[in-house]
C-alpha cells in the first residue's frame, strides 16, 4: 500500500495499481483483505502461545482491546493530520478498520478458548470452528440481506451505487461530515460494510486454526489449493448477483479475496516451511515486522511532502513531492514508469528508515 498510496502522480498510474472504480477488482484491491486474513491467522498462533505459557482469555482480550483502541486513535491521527480539524476529521480509515474487525473477531475466538489448566478436548476444538464458522456465514448472508432487500428512503431496495445503496446511508445518517473527503456522501471503510470485514478475519482465524493441526507437508499444501480454489469459484458465483466490490466489501468480494489470500498462502507454505527457502521473505521482513509504524510513517511524510511548499529565488512554489518528482524522475522516464519510479524510490525512502529497526531487533509494539 505504500507503493499504491505515493505515485508520482495520479495522473499516470498502470492500472494493475490503481482500485477498481467500483465493480470488479485489481491486484491493489487484494491487500487489504490480505492483511486482515493474515492478521486473523496470526492472532490463533500468538493467543495459543500465550495461553500456553499462562495467560488468561480475560488477560488477552483486555490486551486485545488496548491495542485495537491504540490502533483506532493513530488512525485518527492520520485521518487528522495537519490541520486536526475535529468539525470535518474523517473517522473511518484503514487502520480504523483493523482495530475494530481485530477486536470483535479476537475477543470472540478468546471467548471460546479455555485457560491452559483446563486445555480443550477434540469437541472443544471442533465446536469452536463449527462456532466461527457459523458466525462468518451469518455475517456474510446478513450483510447481503441488508444490502439486497432493506429499502433505502428516497431510492428503494437493492441499489448498490455509490450514493444509494444502504451502507452510504448509514454512514451519512451516522457520521454525517466525517466521511471520506474524495466523496463527502459514502466511505469506502463506513459502518456497515465492516460487518463482511470481520468475517475476512475469520476466515483467517480458521486457517490459522488449521494450521496448528497439520503438519507442513503436500497434503496440507493440497488442501489450502482446494479451499482456496472453492472460495473463489464461490465468490465469483456469487459475485453474479452480489458484484464483487471492495468499496461496499461486499460477500462475495469476501469469498474471493479469502480464496486467493489461501492461494497466496500455500504458496508461502510451500516455499517457506516445506521447502526452507525463508530467504525469500527478507526483504519484507523490516516492513511485516514493524507492519503498523512503516504504514504511519509512510503517510505522515506523505503528507508533509505534498502539502508544504517552498519558495523559488524567482516565486514559484512547489512541493517538495512535486520537485523531487519533476527534477529526478520526469525527465528520465514516461509518464507511467516515471510515476511508478517515484513510488518505487518512496517505497525504499521507508525502507531506509524501518531497516535499522530490523538490524537491531527493535519492534514497535502497541
Amino acid at each position: 500500500m505504500i507503493l499504491v498510496n505515493d505515485p508520482g502522480s495520479w495522473s499516470h498510474i498502470y492500472p494493475p495499481l490503481e482500485h477498481a472504480q467500483w465493480n470488479g477488482w485489481t491486484p491493489t484491491d487484494l491487500i487489504f483483505p490480505f492483511f486482515l486474513f493474515i492478521a486473523g491467522i496470526s492472532m490463533t498462533l500468538s493467543f495459543a502461545a500465550r495461553l500456553q505459557r499462562g495467560q488468561s482469555p480475560r488477560q488477552l482480550s483486555w490486551h486485545v482491546l488496548r491495542r485495537s483502541t491504540l490502533i483506532f486513535a493513530i488512525g485518527l491521527f492520520l485521518n487528522g493530520f495537519p490541520d486536526f480539524d475535529l468539525h470535518t476529521i474523517r473517522i473511518p480509515g484503514v487502520l480504523q478498520r483493523i482495530a475494530v474487525c481485530y477486536l470483535i473477531a479476537g475477543c470472540l475466538y478468546l471467548w471460546l478458548q479455555r485457560p491452559a489448566a483446563a486445555p480443550a478436548t477434540h469437541s472443544d476444538t471442533a465446536k469452536t470452528r463449527t462456532i466461527i464458522a457459523s458466525v462468518a456465514a451469518g455475517l456474510l448472508l446478513g450483510y447481503w440481506a441488508l444490502m439486497t432487500l432493506v429499502p433505502v428512503p428516497g431510492a428503494g431496495a437493492g441499489h448498490l451505487t455509490p450514493q444509494d445503496n444502504l451502507g452510504a446511508y448509514v454512514d451519512r445518517m451516522v457520521l454525517h461530515d466525517h466521511l471520506w473527503s474524495e466523496s463527502k456522501t459514502w466511505d469506502p471503510e463506513g459502518l456497515l460494510s465492516t460487518l463482511p470485514a470481520i468475517a475476512t478475519v475469520l476466515l483467517g482465524i480458521l486457517t490459522g486454526d488449521w494450521l496448528r493441526r497439520r503438519k507442513a507437508n503436500a497434503r496440507g499444501v493440497a488442501e489450502l489449493l482446494g479451499w482456496g480454489c472453492a472460495l473463489l469459484l464461490a465468490g465469483a458465483l456469487w459475485g453474479r448477483s452480489f458484484p464483487i466490490n471492495k468499496n461496499l466489501w461486499t460477500s462475495s468480494f469476501v469469498l474471493f479475496t479469502a480464496g486467493a489470500a489461501l492461494l497466496v498462502f500455500a504458496l508461502c507454505y510451500w516455499t517457506m516451511d516445506m521447502r526452507g527457502w525463508r530467504s525469500l521473505a527478507a526483504p519484507l521482513l523490516p516492513f511485516g515486522t514493524n507492519a503498523i509504524f512503516a504504514y504511519a510513517l509512510a503517510a505522515i511524510v506523505s503528507e508533509v511532502s505534498t502539502d508544504f511548499e517552498f519558495s523559488f529565488s524567482d516565486g514559484r512554489e512547489q512541493t517538495l513531492h512535486g520537485w523531487i518528482y519533476q527534477r529526478w524522475f520526469v525527465p528520465h522516464a514516461s509518464a507511467n514508469n516515471a510515476s511508478l519510479a517515484f513510488g518505487l524510490f518512496f517505497v525504499l525512502c521507508i525502507f531506509v528508515c524501518v531497516w535499522p529497526l530490523y538490524r537491531r531487533k527493535i519492534f514497535i509494539r502497541l
